[in-house]
């Protein structure tokens, strides 16, 4: 039989690129989360894939690229879109659902208006609001339009993406929790109890915070890291990605998001873990200097497993927000004091994110997240996948 054809677009989203669908576009037994859904998705990236490569889909063999999106006319009230994201993974017979995408969350907004569901306008910026289905959250994307049409090209920089594009800032309103647990322990720092072979002492410092994507902060020092390192010195060492993996279940498990270690496994994009350092001169991964001075901290982020080449947009949530309240290591990081934004570095440059953080009641929550990115479309068309693929 032939291959099934299925509209699709694919999308550079931020430092993220994944395969974006209209939900009425899919086969009728993918429009509804399950089985055929989970192989469909995994079908059109290229997953699992023992030799971790893709080469037989859409996938670009990293957690950046392993991705694919269902967007929706929404069914929330003051809402223009339902926008849901899954993760796939690379080599394992899994599709995350737990989070949500920051950097697809971009291309979310602009495809809005690629397919049709919310009306350009005038020239100008156009709000889109999406409803982030994964976590239940809003996010307000201001999209850059002209002569009726996305604005996609520009003058817009961001590092980790090589070309200039239009700019598109987004809004993630409520980032913490819903019930308003930013920190899932109700401390700003938590010990770890660990075993010794990961870190000497047993025990290690950790910030745990739910706002953008649940995530752990611990200190690159308590590591042995300096904070400077690119993806090459983490992801070609087996041993280190193993005790951030088993760093990221402990923490798992404090955080309330797990009840036994072994669900870890079946959890990969959520929690992140991250590790802080105060700023230094280092040389990004294009070869650009970067300086102390030019920003407040320096963070590196694992995603699936992986040193992430630069940084996830929902990770950025979670820095700006830590950040922001004194007493966190992130904002201990930074310098200390009160801040509504951070520029931090990663391996691939700088970025600057906005928080506002209230203190209610003796509990820290966040109102709202503000960050720069853009989007581009890079491919639209009919992705084949064989017909017994799902």
């Amino acid at each position: 039989m032939a291959q099934i054809r299925i509209p699709a677009t694919y999308m550079r989203g931020g430092t993220s690129k994944g395969v974006f669908f209209r939900l009425e576009d899919l086969p009728e037994r993918c429009r509804m989360p399950g089985e055929a859904r989970n192989e469909l998705f995994q079908r059109v990236i290229g997953s699992p894939d023992p030799y971790g490569a893709q080469i037989d889909g859409m996938g670009g063999a990293t957690s950046s690229t392993s991705k694919g999106v269902i967007i929706s006319p929404s069914i929330q009230p003051g809402h223009d879109v339902d926008y849901l994201y899954g993760q796939v993974s690379i080599d394992s017979d899994f599709v995350d659902w737990s989070g949500n995408c920051g950097n697809l969350s971009t291309a979310a907004g602009a495809f809005a208006i690629h397919a049709g569901y919310v009306q350009a306008g005038a020239d100008g910026v156009k709000t889109v609001r999406i409803w982030q289905a994964n976590i239940g959250k809003t996010i307000i994307a201001h999209v850059p339009v002209k002569d009726g049409a996305v604005l996609e090209t520009g003058t817009f920089e961001l590092d980790g993406v090589t070309f200039p594009a239009a700019e598109i800032v987004l809004e993630f309103l409520d980032p913490s929790d819903g019930e308003g647990a930013m920190f899932p322990t109700g401390h700003l720092v938590d010990e770890l109890e660990v075993p010794e072979a990961l870190v000497s002492g047993g025990l290690l410092q950790a910030t745990l915070i739910d706002a953008g994507i649940p995530t752990i902060f611990v200190r690159a020092a308590d590591l042995g890291y300096t904070g400077t390192e690119l993806r090459e010195a983490i992801n070609t060492d087996p041993a280190a990605l193993a005790r951030f993996e088993a760093l990221r279940t402990i923490g798992a498990l404090r955080m309330g998001l797990i009840a036994r270690p072994e669900e870890a496994a079946t959890r990969q994009h959520t929690p992140k873990i991250a590790f802080v350092a105060p700023p230094r001169d280092y040389t990004a991964a294009s070869g650009k200097p970067i300086a102390a001075q030019d920003v407040d901290l320096l963070v590196r982020a694992l995603s699936m497993g992986k040193l992430h080449h630069a940084m996830m947009g929902t990770a950025s949530v979670a820095i700006a927000t830590a950040a922001a309240v004194p007493g966190t290591l992130v904002n201990e990081a930074a310098g200390g004091g009160a801040r509504q934004s951070a520029r931090f570095g990663h391996p691939s440059g700088t970025l600057r994110v906005g928080a506002e953080t209230k203190l209610v009641d003796g509990r820290w929550t966040a109102t709202k997240a503000i960050m720069s990115r853009s989007a581009r479309i890079l491919m639209e068309g009919r992705v084949h996948v064989p017909h017994d693929a799902f």
